[in-house]
C-alpha cells in the first residue's frame, strides 16, 4: 500500500480482522453509555474494504444488525459519518443519489458531482446497487425528477460509457473544439446537445486537449464560454464534466453542507485526499484540517480529522 502514487489519507491496517474488530464495536456499545472514542479509533484506522466486512461479521457473531445498533447508539452528524463509512463506495454513492433525488427539492450539485467524477466501472456498479436497493433504475429516478437539458446531461453521464483511452488524437481534439465553438460562441442561441455529446462521451485527457485547442482558437477559456452560453444546473454540470476533479471538489467545500463534506471526506480518503489537501491550502491559504477543526465539533470532528489524515 505504500506504493508510490497512492494519494489517499487512509491506508490498510496490517492484520485487521473483522471478527476481532466487531468485538471492539460491541464492547463500545454495550452497557451504559457509548465509547465513541473506541469507534473513532477503530473505523478511522481501517480502509473501506476492511470496514465493510464488519457488517456481516457482526451479524455472524452476535445475530444482530450492526447498522441498527449503531443508529440506536449514535446521533447527528457523527452517526451519518459512521454509517457512510460502513457502506461500499457504490452503496454510498447510490444512497447519496437517492437522497439527492427523493428530498423535497433535488440536490442537483450532488447528482452532478457523483455522476461527473466516477469512472465507467463505478457508474455501472452504482446503477446495479441502485436498482437492487431501491427497486427502480437510476435512469428512471433521474428522469422523473429532472427535466430538459439537465436531465439529458445526467442520463448521458449515468450510462457509464465514457471513452477511457489515455491517448489523445490531436486532430480529433481540433474537430471537437471547432464543434463546440460552432455550437456556442459562434451561434445565436446555444446547441446544448453538441456540448452534451462531447463532454459526456470523450475521455478526460481528450477533453483537456479539446479545451487547449478551444482556448487557442477563440482566445477564451471553455469554462467562461459555458458560463456565458448556459445557465443554472446545465452550466454547473457542463463545468463539472470538463473540470479537474480536485479543483471541482474544492469548489464544493464552499457550499459546506454537512452531506457534501461527509461525501467528499469518505469518498476521497482512499483516492486523492492528499491532493485535495494540497489544493485546499493553495486555494484558501490554510489547511483543510484547520478548517474542519474550527467548523465542526465533538466526535464528528474527531472522525473527520482521521479521514483528513493530517495538517499541511
Amino acid at each position: 500500500y505504500e506504493q508510490k502514487g497512492y494519494r489517499g489519507s487512509i491506508k490498510d491496517y496490517p492484520g485487521a480482522d473483522p471478527l476481532r474488530d466487531v468485538e471492539v464495536l460491541r464492547k463500545a456499545m454495550k452497557g451504559f453509555g457509548t465509547d465513541e472514542g473506541a469507534i473513532i479509533e477503530l473505523l478511522g484506522s481501517r480502509t473501506n474494504k476492511q470496514r465493510v466486512p464488519m457488517v456481516a461479521a457482526y451479524k455472524t457473531t452476535y445475530g444482530k444488525d450492526l447498522i441498527h445498533d449503531l443508529k440506536s447508539e449514535l446521533t447527528g452528524n457523527f452517526e451519518k459519518l459512521v454509517l457512510a463509512m460502513l457502506m461500499t463506495p457504490a452503496q454510498f454513492d447510490a444512497f447519496e443519489l437517492r437522497e439527492a433525488i427523493k428530498g423535497a427539492g433535488t440536490d442537483e450539485a450532488c447528482l452532478i458531482e457523483i455522476l461527473a467524477s466516477r469512472s465507467n466501472a463505478e457508474i455501472r456498479e452504482i446503477n446495479h446497487v441502485y436498482k437492487s436497493e431501491y427497486g427502480k433504475s437510476l435512469e428512471d429516478a433521474i428522469s422523473s425528477d429532472t427535466s430538459g437539458h439537465f436531465r439529458r446531461l445526467l442520463i448521458s453521464l449515468s450510462q457509464g460509457n465514457r471513452d477511457e483511452k489515455e491517448t489523445v488524437d490531436i486532430s480529433l481534439a481540433k474537430q471537437d473544439a471547432q464543434k463546440l465553438y460552432a455550437a456556442g460562441e459562434n451561434k445565436v442561441g446555444t446547441d446544448e446537445s453538441q456540448f452534451n455529446a462531447i463532454l459526456c462521451a470523450r475521455s478526460k485527457p481528450h477533453l483537456r486537449a479539446v479545451f487547449q485547442e478551444y482556448q487557442q482558437m477563440c482566445g477564451r477559456d471553455i469554462e467562461k464560454s459555458i458560463c456565458r452560453e448556459m445557465s443554472g444546473h446545465v452550466e454547473d454540470g457542463m463545468v463539472a464534466c470538463q473540470n479537474h476533479t480536485q479543483s471541482y471538489l474544492l469548489s464544493l467545500f464552499c457550499t459546506y453542507s454537512i452531506l457534501t463534506l461527509i461525501r467528499i471526506m469518505v469518498s476521497r480518503s482512499e483516492v486523492d485526499m492528499l491532493d485535495i489537501r494540497q489544493e485546499y491550502v493553495k486555494t484558501y491559504g490554510k489547511s483543510l484540517y484547520t478548517d474542519i477543526s474550527s467548523d465542526t465539533s465533538g466526535d464528528y470532528k474527531k472522525l473527520l480529522l482521521k479521514l483528513c489524515g493530517g495538517s499541511d
